[in-house]
C-alpha cells in the first residue's frame, strides 16, 4: 500500500465528503460522532487488552477499523475548522519534546 501523508488524507476525505457524502455534517454533529467512534474503539480495547470479555454484539467491530473511523472523523473536523493537521502535529511534537525532554527519563514508574 502506498504511503499517505496527513495532508493527502485531509484532501482525500474532503474530496470524498464533497462527492459521495454530499457535505460535511456540522462541527458539533461530527464532535458527537467522534465521541461515539472513540467509545467503539474503547469497547474493543478493553475487551482485547483489558479484563472484559467479548460479547456476541462485539463481533462486528475490528480494532484497525475503529481506529480508522476515529481518524476519519478527526480529519473531517480539521477540514471543517481550517486546521492543517501536518502543521499542528509538527508543532505539537515540538511542544512535547521541549516540555518532556527530561520528564519521562526521570519518571521512576517508567524505569
Amino acid at each position: 500500500m502506498k504511503e499517505l501523508s496527513i495532508q493527502d488524507a485531509q484532501k482525500q476525505v474532503d474530496e470524498w465528503i464533497k462527492s459521495i457524502g454530499q457535505r460535511y455534517f456540522s462541527e458539533l454533529t461530527n464532535l458527537g460522532i467522534l465521541m461515539e467512534e472513540v467509545g467503539e474503539l474503547s469497547r474493543i480495547m478493553v475487551r482485547q487488552y483489558g479484563e472484559q470479555s467479548f460479547k456476541e454484539s462485539d463481533k462486528g467491530y475490528h480494532l484497525a477499523d475503529e481506529m480508522a473511523d476515529v481518524l476519519w472523523v478527526l480529519i473531517c473536523l480539521a477540514n471543517q475548522t481550517g486546521v492543517d493537521l501536518t502543521d499542528a502535529f509538527a508543532k505539537n511534537r515540538a511542544k512535547k519534546t521541549l516540555r518532556d525532554a527530561e520528564r519521562h527519563r526521570n519518571n521512576e514508574k517508567l524505569q
